[in-house]
């Protein structure tokens, strides 16, 4: 079968999990003997061919006022607007999609998250009479931060000018044949909102191949030692942690932080707390990191779909301790040490690191995998069930 992926980043880009994600999905198609392409965006001017273990990537210009990941600093409050607005039908990033749409001319179109391109690239599927598939990894189609997050807490409802800036998303879901998400809570957010009506919806976890893996020893005996790993900002809830921290005992602890951030708030939070049992790693490798720890604090306060860290922090056989934000509760129950809290709720999170500070040795013991964890996450297991998505045909449930 001949198969398009398209994600606004692909590795060696990566801001998140999407790109990783995307990426696994897309090489173990390939290597299951299917033709595979992506389309992503880059900085440069002018469209780029390479290929990448077996998989031909598209890299293609950004048809927007500037580019809006990775930055250091937040563009002005009316070039935001702006960008924003034209990703809401972006008909140039359409034009030029369709140019390689039909130098590839695949069997399905499978679209993940389009930040950059707009929703304006299933038109050009539709109007070939493509069969498209959707993955859900984050919340842009309803929200324009993606997150359903801001200043500091969860949306409870759209604000009047995402339900506005989003409208086209939601009339464009109808062009889905299929939408697939990471999490069931991600895909009960998009449906109850009117998305995706009377398409059929699945839930597929993402591939992390865990299937030769064993839980890697525990650090040496002395201090339990904590960590938090991805990308430092107040959604990832490195706040919580940080003042959860403060309400700690004076020893038996230390605290990892791994993972980069805007320079200027990084900087900040370094700035407001002079505790020498945190240590901040930087970017790290998460095998080295997680051998350095023996529990892993995934601490978002925002709904994520998905977090790539808490499947890892288990397969490594850490002990856990989680927000019960978005999607996390439907792994988090796959750790056989396992703490959970409310998000925000530092105190309740220091609760629970005290708790394990008490029971060292307990919280230090390498945990073994439940019997079918390797299973939901293998890639065998992702891609069988993404062919049987692809392959289902093009009519849409009544």
């Amino acid at each position: 079968m001949k198969i398009l992926l398209v994600n606004s980043l692909y590795p060696p880009e990566i801001m998140g999990g999407a790109e990783v994600s995307v990426s696994l999905l897309a090489e173990a198609l390939a290597l299951r003997g299917h033709q595979v392409s992506v389309i992503c965006l880059h900085k440069a001017a002018e469209t780029s061919i390479s290929e990448i273990r077996g998989v031909r990537v598209y890299r293609l210009q950004i048809d927007n006022d500037y580019w809006p990941f990775d930055q250091d600093r937040k563009p002005s409050r009316l070039r935001r607007l702006k960008w924003h607005l034209r990703d809401t039908w972006n008909r140039e990033a359409a034009k030029r999609f369709g140019a390689v749409l039909d130098a590839e001319a695949p069997d399905v179109l499978h679209t993940n998250n389009l930040t950059g391109f707009s929703v304006s690239l299933w038109s050009e599927a539709k109007r070939r009479k493509l069969r498209v598939v959707h993955t859900l990894r984050d919340y842009s189609l309803i929200c324009k931060r993606s997150t359903l997050f801001r200043n500091g807490q969860t949306c409870a409802r759209r604000c009047p000018a995402c339900a506005t800036m989003t409208a086209p998303s939601l009339i464009a879901s109808r062009m889905v044949d299929a939408v697939v998400s990471n999490s069931q809570f991600v895909l009960d957010q998009h449906q109850k909102l009117g998305y995706f009506a009377n398409i059929p919806g699945k839930v597929i976890f993402n591939i992390a191949d865990v299937s030769e893996a064993a839980p890697v020893s525990p650090p040496a005996t002395g201090d339990l030692v904590f960590g938090f790993i991805g990308r430092i900002e107040a959604e990832k809830g490195i706040e919580v942690v940080l003042k959860a921290a403060e309400l700690l005992p004076d020893a038996g602890w230390r605290l990892k932080i791994a993972g980069k951030g805007l320079e200027q708030y990084v900087g900040g939070l370094k700035a407001g707390q002079k505790n020498d049992r945190i240590e901040w790693l930087g970017f790290t490798k998460a095998a080295n990191f997680y051998a350095s720890i023996d529990v892993c604090l995934v601490s978002s306060v925002w709904p994520e779909p998905l977090p790539r860290t808490l499947i890892e922090s288990i397969n490594a056989g850490r002990a856990t301790i989680c927000s019960t934000a978005g999607g996390i509760p439907e792994i988090s129950g796959f750790s056989n040490m396992v703490g959970s809290y409310e998000p925000n709720n530092f105190r309740q999170l220091a609760e629970l690191m005290v708790k394990a500070v008490n029971d060292t040795t307990r919280w230090k013991m390498a945990q073994p995998l439940q019997s079918d964890f390797a299973d939901k996450f293998s890639p065998d297991s992702v891609t069988r069930q993404y062919m049987e998505v692809y392959s289902a045909g093009n009519s849409k449930a009544p």
